[in-house]
């Protein structure tokens, strides 16, 4: 073992999976953190198990009940992130992108606490095995927040952020108070009839919303940040996020954005629950219909981080995609999206990030850069053995 953590091992007889198909009884030979040649390094019989690529989790929201399981009961927060990475550990994610909200909902989705999430991460962050990266979720009509804001995500050190617009506008329209909107307000803190007034004035100045956003996007793209939608409906949707260079489409809610998005060029993410689920919990678009019609190029955990790993297994034994297609949805086609050309296949000289499954298909062990992020059970012996 390296004085880094890593590990140098030739991993046998597990069959591995490449871009190009499953290989029976194979061998993976690691060290200094990268898939190399390490012929004179220890070796460790894996027959029985399955070796394929770390996932990358291009959005996960999960890491909200670790930081903060009951409000206020969080105190340091580089605990709740660790908490986090040993989940994401635990289901075989080698690299998570933290989706933390930026939103006049406030409570755990407002801009102190997404300060104080940002500054947790960097506290622990050369604690961790699990590559995290953070993102921030952008609530688009909070217009007093778009002069400091370019800021404050170089500050923070946030390299993609997304466009949320969660206003309950047709509600707004006609001055009715949106459904749970007390027990909103509770949770950020304020007298609902307050939140129901800072609503209907955001509601207000929706007409400044493009130009702000213009202008915004420009800047943000000029610090090198990579850009988003999220929940886009129409192909004018994708259109106008497109013209101002956020070439990712977040959960796309219907086919015709989709294929707009694929059209363009433009990168397409599905939450792995819907797979899972067998359809979205909100009557948007099928993430399984979507998937068979050729678009989308990452799963995503959303709220859920076993997800991923349970959707692509699931995509392979209904035959809508070959194993390596399916898998290829949390490896490779997220670090793509993310411009991460060192990871997502396990080939020589890219990053040693791995899972291991067992013959149920749970994870056994999980390898991030060559180093140990989880490890249970029976496996375990073999690697101590």
């Amino acid at each position: 073992m390296g004085t880094d953590g890593t590990v140098a091992l030739r991993l046998v007889g597990a069959d591995v999976l490449h871009d190009t198909g499953l290989e029976r009884r194979g061998v993976l030979s690691l060290a200094e953190g990268l898939v190399q040649d390490t012929s004179d390094a220890r070796e460790v019989d894996l027959t029985g198990y399955r070796i394929l690529p770390g996932i990358i989790d291009l959005h996960g929201d999960g890491f909200e009940r670790h930081v903060a399981p009951r409000r206020g009961a969080m105190k340091q927060m580089g605990e709740g992130i660790r908490a986090t990475e040993a989940e994401l550990a635990a289901n075989g994610i080698t690299t998570g992108v933290l989706a933390q909200f930026f939103s006049w909902e406030g409570g755990l989705r407002g801009p102190d606490f997404a300060a104080q999430v940002f500054a947790g991460l960097a506290e622990v962050a050369d604690q961790l095995v699990t590559d995290l990266i953070p993102q921030l979720r952008f609530e688009i009509h909070q217009l007093d927040a778009y002069s400091d804001l370019p800021a404050r995500i170089a500050d923070w050190g946030v390299p993609y952020v997304v466009f949320n617009d969660h206003l309950p506008h047709d509600r707004l329209a006609e001055g009715k108070k949106p459904p749970r909107l007390t027990g909103q307000a509770l949770k950020a803190g304020r007298n609902p009839e307050k939140h129901f007034e800072m609503l209907l004035e955001l509601h207000a100045r929706r007409a400044e919303v493009p130009a702000a956003l213009d202008a915004l996007c420009d800047t943000l793209r000029a610090q090198g940040v990579r850009l988003g939608s999220h929940d886009d409906q129409t192909e004018a949707d994708r259109a106008c996020w497109r013209a101002r260079g956020a070439r990712i489409s977040e959960f796309p809610e219907t086919a015709e954005a989709a294929e707009a998005a694929r059209a363009a060029g433009d990168h397409i993410i599905l939450g792995a629950p819907n797979v899972v689920r067998g359809g979205s919990h909100k009557g948007n678009a099928s993430a399984i219909e979507l998937i068979a019609m050729g678009l989308c190029d990452a799963l995503a955990s959303d709220y859920h981080y076993p997800s991923p790993r349970r959707a692509a297994l699931m995509l392979a034994k209904t035959g809508v995609l070959a194993l390596e297609e399916a898998w290829a949805l949390l490896a490779s086609g997220p670090a793509h999206v993310l411009g991460l050309s060192d990871r997502g296949v396990l080939s020589a000289g890219k990053r040693a990030d791995l899972v291991i499954l067992d013959e149920a298909d749970q994870v056994a062990a999980t390898l991030s850069g060559g180093r140990v992020s989880y490890m249970s059970g029976a496996i375990a012996a073999r690697f101590l053995g």
